[in-house]
């Protein structure tokens, strides 16, 4: 009966644990689609860049070149005139030729930025570097979005930082009262230890041990209900927050064992000191 019981209470509080670091790894996926979003969109950024009516042929190639090596490029993509109007009369339905007599258009590259260069900074030092080139007439880009963009992702990094800072300290309370709680119930075990001579270390460290194993199990247990429910996610609902890679996994698992280690850790150690120190008598008012 008494092993039942003791096992229901390990059970319990186990279970207890893993809930908790379920949201903390679901916190991590959050924070982590929201980084993979935040890249999305600021590679989204398109910079048109023009040539002049002098550019030859080979200042294309030599553009093209310096395009494909500057560390800004995310993607370029060489657009002649020629297609620039077959374009236009695709997207409008008009050809400018007819009412013209000429094409009106000319030859430009269209260039995607890395996401650490698409910011108003950045962009504004990558224009000054493009137009002091000969054959550049001009580079256009939409500065108000891109101003906003920077704002908004500015204050939703800022907001996501507070809920997760905010969970975090959730789960260190939940997980440090469940741990308290179970020590609790061994409060005269550990006074008897003190009173028959165990030096502290001894008292403590059955108690840190088994927690810290513990926080490991419910770790592993929370890790496969994040599994099963991105994969429900995935195949059920088709909503796939972000690219299941091998670092994606590493970080979620680090960041799941190493909470669930963590705060065991320091639970079971303020736990254990707290009823060492408290004379016996204290032990019963409590």
């Amino acid at each position: 009966m008494k092993c039942r019981s003791l096992f229901n209470m390990y059970f319990t509080t186990t279970i207890s644990i893993s809930l908790v670091l379920f949201l903390v790894g679901l916190e991590s996926v959050v924070l982590m689609s929201a980084h993979e979003l935040v890249r999305h969109v600021r590679e989204s950024v398109v910079l048109t860049v023009v040539l002049n009516d002098t550019a030859s042929q080979a200042d294309v190639q030599r553009l093209d070149r310096l395009m494909q090596a500057a560390p800004y490029t995310y993607t370029a993509r060489y657009i002649s005139r020629e297609e620039a109007l077959q374009e236009h009369i695709d997207n409008l339905g008009e050809d400018p030729q007819k009412f013209l007599g000429y094409n009106p258009l000319t030859d430009a590259f269209e260039v995607k930025l890395h996401a650490q260069y698409a910011q108003i900074d950045s962009i504004s030092t990558i224009e000054q570097n493009l137009l002091a080139l000969p054959y550049v007439d001009q580079v256009i880009y939409q500065a108000d979005i891109v101003k906003k963009l920077d704002n908004n992702l500015q204050e939703a990094s800022l907001v996501l930082l507070v809920i997760a800072l905010a969970l975090l300290v959730i789960a260190l309370v939940l997980i440090s009262n469940t741990i308290q709680l179970q020590v609790y119930s061994k409060r005269f075990l550990i006074n008897t230890m003190r009173l028959v001579g165990a030096t502290p270390w001894v008292i403590k460290w059955p108690f840190i041990r088994r927690n810290m194993l513990m926080g490991i199990e419910a770790a592993c247990i929370a890790l496969l209900m994040l599994g099963a429910a991105y994969y429900y996610c995935a195949d059920r609902l088709g909503i796939r927050l972000f690219a299941l890679t091998g670092q994606n996994i590493a970080v979620i698992v680090g960041v799941v064992v190493f909470v669930g280690w963590f705060i065991t850790f320091f639970a079971s150690l303020a736990a254990t000191n707290r009823y060492i120190r408290m004379k016996t008598s204290k032990l019963y008012e409590i």
